[in-house]
């Protein structure tokens, strides 16, 4: 069984494109799983996941959950262990302005966040609506809760507290480009996530994927992850960088 885990760690399989709710697809699903295992002197071991699905649950409605897992371990000693849920609930999304609900929930083990959880609404603009060109802003306002497992952060204000409650607004920028033909296809995700209330307590991430067709249900695929929180616990480092390579599997 392990030697069948570590193929599918060594040889990555994604079923990942980006998905846009205002698809008229009643059913949209993506999946993708990506490893790294080394063995001997050194013993890594590297497990992410992460799934998308969008339908619509009712005429005018539209559901989309973004899920994914993260695991890592170096000399047989656990450095990661996250989960994240990304659920949006959007009302007649095939407008140029259209509401939407979300809820999030995640946990964060190198960043030591026991939960951490969101809930709130907003409103989506599109400013492109072409099937292969579309750019969306979004601007919403939540209620953050994030519960630590520590009480000394960077900044002396939150410490003797495990817990952080907040209000946030958040400005997202979202879209995907075929360029050339076809040829090279660009999709980016961003948010800006300021706390309400504290002027010091902010994040931000950006999302950029470059890929890179070889057969009509395969893509070539670059990918930059780049994560930035303001607060933190004490010495730990506020910015996060990936880069990876691999390839997009698409079912559509």
């Amino acid at each position: 069984m392990k030697k069948i885990v570590y193929c599918l760690l060594l040889f990555p399989v994604f079923l990942k494109a980006q998905i846009n709710e205002s698809d008229s697809l009643k059913l949209k699903a993506d999946l993708s799983l990506t490893g790294f295992w080394q063995a001997g002197n050194v013993d890594t071991f590297i497990f992410r996941a992460k799934s998308e699905v969008a339908f619509t649950p009712f005429r005018k409605w539209a559901f989309k959950t973004k899920n994914s897992y993260v695991y890592q371990e170096f000399g047989k000693e656990k450095a990661d262990e996250d989960i994240l849920s990304l659920n949006f609930l959007y009302l007649n999304p095939e407008r140029k302005f259209y509401p939407l609900a979300l809820a999030f929930v995640s946990t964060n083990f190198r960043r030591e966040i026991d939960l951490r959880y969101l809930v709130g609404g907003g409103v989506t603009y599109q400013i492109l609506t072409h099937k292969k060109h579309w750019l969306k802003v979004s601007l919403t306002s939540e209620y953050e809760y994030t519960s630590f497992s520590m009480t000394d952060f960077n900044y002396d204000e939150f410490d003797g507290s495990g817990t952080i409650n907040t209000l946030r607004g958040t400005l997202w920028i979202n879209g995907k480009y075929h360029l050339f033909k076809d040829k090279i296809i660009l999709s980016h995700e961003s948010y800006f996530q300021p706390s309400l209330r504290y002027g010091n307590n902010f994040r931000w991430r950006a999302d950029i994927g470059v890929e890179l067709p070889i057969w009509k249900f395969l893509n070539f695929k670059v990918n930059y992850l780049h994560t930035f929180e303001s607060v933190v616990i004490a010495d730990q480092k506020q910015e996060d960088q990936f880069l990876t390579f691999g390839f997009t599997l698409k079912s559509y």
